[in-house]
């Protein structure tokens, strides 16, 4: 009786070390700081809903027991599918000021509400027992209640690595280095009408890397991470706003950590929390004045995303697990609910050997 006790242990503890880095992963995400309070929250709602909504397939969590590393094995294949809702509101005021007297004319508040439903495709691949591959091909529909406007678009794909220096010890910190690169194969929101369009990705290609940690105390795990996000300009660009035309962003890179526990309630159930922040830095816009001629330069302020987020692991077969996950935003620059759900495919067929 003690000897099986101890396996269920061992299984649980190691199950806690994958969902402990899958989690602390999540908070590497770069977002930008738009042009005013509006547009910033905005792009923390399409930078954060992929990110922290996202858990990879934790069917490797109770197959790990055996192994050095937490990671997927060399030529081991995992698909994974997770679906999300966002859900941001915000109060705007809108003024009109007559150029000619300079006198007030129009005035009011717009109650700005934007929903947004995602699911996504990611796929690993264990190029070595220490060193695994990852890619994401998300797909977007947004829905804009100031606006009355809609849209289903592909977001921005991402490519990324995670590598493990160091075997896992029993009692020792596990450590996990990371990278991503995200694209801009999704609608940029610098090359929509912002009057009647809504965009599905950020508009440029970000490089982020970072390092995250765990630790078994038993019974819980406790995991942090920490990373910075590199920005690269958005050129090229030709959008009306306002008495303007937009020509060149560049925007702010970005700070992010995350830190929380996580713990193995049974075989088939377990439960995480986690908090998340990131500081995003100014971002600059160059403009074409269409009035007067020349250029001029606007600049945001810094921005700061914080979310609390929650977790619950259901193992519903020998094979399948899935994750839902509630999180809600804590800063003017956050979506103010995010709720996933994710769960493995099963590529047996498709695995090397198979």
């Amino acid at each position: 009786m003690m000897m099986c006790f101890q396996r269920f242990r061992g299984w649980a503890g190691q199950s806690m070390i994958l969902l402990a880095w899958l989690l602390a992963a999540a908070g590497a995400s770069a977002q930008v700081a738009p042009e005013d309070e509006t547009e910033a929250a905005r792009e923390a709602l399409q930078q954060r809903e992929t990110d922290v909504t996202e858990e990879s397939n934790l069917e490797e969590v109770f197959q790990a027991s055996e192994r050095q590393y937490s990671l997927l094995a060399a030529g081991r294949l995992a698909v994974n599918f997770s679906g999300d809702y966002s859900y941001y509101r915000n109060d705007t005021i809108d003024i009109g000021i007559d150029e000619s007297s300079g006198s007030l004319n129009r005035y009011r508040i717009e109650n700005d509400a934007e929903h947004a439903f995602g699911a996504s495709l990611s796929v690993d691949y264990g190029l070595r027992n220490n060193l695994t591959f990852n890619t994401r091909l998300p797909v977007q529909y947004k829905y804009d209640t100031n606006k009355d406007t809609q849209s289903v678009a592909l977001g921005d794909v991402s490519f990324g690595l995670r590598y493990q220096p160091f075997p896992v010890r029993p009692g020792g910190v596990n450590t996990t280095l990371y990278t991503t690169l995200s694209t801009a194969t999704g609608d940029s929101p610098y090359d929509i009408n912002v009057l009647n369009e809504l965009s599905s990705g950020k508009g440029y290609y970000s490089l982020g890397g970072g390092v995250s940690m765990s630790k078994i105390v038993d019974p819980v795990v406790l995991f942090g991470s920490i990373g910075y996000t590199k920005a690269f300009n958005a050129t090229g660009l030709r959008q009306r706003r306002g008495t303007g035309t937009l020509r060149r962003v560049e925007p702010g890179d970005s700070i992010s950590f995350s830190m929380g526990l996580a713990y193995a309630l049974s075989y088939e159930v377990s439960v995480s929390a986690s908090y998340q922040q990131s500081y995003n830095f100014a971002s600059r816009f160059h403009f074409d004045s269409n009035q007067h001629g020349g250029r001029y330069v606007a600049e945001s302020s810094d921005s700061t995303s914080s979310i609390l987020n929650t977790s619950l692991g259901l193992r519903t077969s020998s094979n399948r697990i899935i994750n839902i996950s509630f999180g809600f935003g804590l800063t003017e620059d956050s979506p103010d609910v995010l709720l996933g759900i994710s769960l493995p495919i099963d590529v047996t067929g498709l695995k090397p050997g198979a």
